[in-house]
């Protein structure tokens, strides 16, 4: 029988915790035999406000695990506790599987783990993660990333998609399914990340640019250039350019481009209106433009993208 350890430790969010526990703590009716045995592991009561936990043994016990889980932590500042970075670096060189859940690829980079490897977490943190720890391959878009030997889920709700898919690798699509369906989730979610990251107009209206934004925002279903946006702007190309990069940190037309997919994104998920409709009401003209775009950024069609955000 396979042991899957959690490290538990203070500072911890206990969504990803309580994920792992409902995966892995309960055999999917008898489908898979043998099935995992659970262990919470910890080098004593952990976690964050009014959720505690009470491990089931010591930090130690995770050298001896097959697959180790380090659920996600609270504060990415602060440095993880020595004796988790310890115990997670030697399960690894012990041969346990290592998996991180959100922003518990912090722990894993900061034992060196991660380090030559493609890893991801939560988005609001790849940025901070890909800085602190240049050596990782951070992918920003993606829901998990399965190295073999090492895994990384995104946020929260990815931290189901890499638990079912390590049920996948190790039991195989049945049991995988099984599981979902009494989680009551797809057994595999398509695309990634990006569909899900808010792209806003900046808040902020001291800014030059402050009244050029809902007026671009108000006629996306027209052909806007750049220079039409320096025009309207009172500016040239080159100041135009200058001022979206300190307010949005892109160019003008990627910042246009963004405004487009998120509009075709709002109709996707609040109209019936036919995908051809959509594209020339966000100015893509064509759906197979529309397509296209949805395809490289967001990693699904339009179709798939309303299916999964479309409310009843």
């Amino acid at each position: 029988m396979a042991t899957i350890a959690i490290a538990a430790t203070d500072g911890m969010l206990h969504f990803e915790l309580a994920t792992a526990c409902e995966i892995f703590a309960l055999d999917p009716s008898g489908l898979a035999d043998p099935w995992y045995d659970l262990v919470v592991c910890g080098s004593g009561p952990a976690g964050l406000g009014r959720f505690r936990v009470d491990p089931d043994d010591g930090l130690d016990r995770l050298a001896r695990a097959h697959t180790v889980i380090v659920p996600s932590v609270a504060d990415v500042d602060a440095d993880p506790p020595p004796d988790l970075i310890d115990a997670v670096r030697a399960a690894h060189e012990a041969g346990a599987r290592m998996v991180s859940l959100c922003t518990g690829a912090f722990v894993l980079a900061a034992a060196g783990i991660l380090d030559g490897l493609r890893a991801t977490t939560h988005w609001a943190h790849t940025e901070v993660l890909a800085a602190r720890y240049p050596r990782v391959r951070v992918e920003p878009d993606v829901l998990y990333v399965d190295n073999g030997a090492v895994l990384a889920s995104a946020g929260k709700a990815a931290a189901i998609d890499l638990c079912l898919h390590l049920i996948r690798r190790d039991h195989g699509s049945t049991v995988a399914n099984a599981v979902a369906r009494r989680l009551v989730v797809p057994p595999h979610r398509a695309g990634g990340q990006a569909q899900f990251v808010a792209t806003p107009v900046p808040a902020r209206d001291d800014h030059p640019l402050a009244a050029l934004f809902p007026w671009v925002l108000a006629r996306l279903d027209q052909p806007l250039t750049v220079e039409d946006l320096a025009r309207r702007a009172g500016m040239s190309s080159r100041n135009l350019a200058r001022h979206f990069r300190a307010v949005t940190g892109t160019t003008p037309l990627q910042w246009l481009s963004t405004q487009r997919l998120r509009r075709a994104q709002e109709l996707l998920e609040r109209t019936d209106r036919p995908i051809d409709t959509i594209a020339s009401a966000a100015g893509m003209g064509t759906a197979a433009t529309l397509r296209r775009h949805f395809n490289r950024t967001l990693g699904v069609p339009p179709e798939t993208y309303r299916r999964t955000f479309r409310g009843a």
